[in-house]
């Protein structure tokens, strides 16, 4: 299970930092990170880590995202600076066993959304 928290209103420029938590056994070999779903669009890729900490980012958010993972407490993070207004979406937490994928239909476990504005 994935709980997402974090998000929220902010002006464009503006920074929020968005975590996720996983419940539960995770597969030595796994990927999680976050997609996005902008108002009236379809969800996309916005940033992935693998558990050999191999990063995937979306070309839009390359340089002002930062995706991490703390082993320990099971937590993923995506640093969000420079936040645009093309950035407002419900942002969802996502987990596979398994290599780096980007394919969304490859992922098998989803948390809530959690959504981001940014104004302008």
């Amino acid at each position: 299970q994935l709980q997402a928290s974090g998000g929220g209103l902010v002006q464009a420029g503006g920074s929020l930092r968005l975590s996720c938590a996983v419940t539960g056994n995770i597969f030595r070999v796994h990927t999680m990170g976050w997609y996005r779903q902008p108002p009236g669009k379809q969800r996309e890729l916005a940033a992935l880590i693998s558990s050999s900490n191999f990063t995937n980012y979306a070309d839009s958010v390359k340089g002002r995202f930062t995706i991490s993972r703390d082993n320990a407490k099971k937590t993923v993070g995506l640093q969000m600076n420079n936040l645009k207004p093309e950035d407002t979406a419900v942002y969802y937490c996502a987990f596979r066993p398994g290599g780096m994928a980007t394919m969304k239909d490859q992922y098998d476990y989803w948390g809530q959304g959690t959504q981001v504005t940014v104004s302008s």
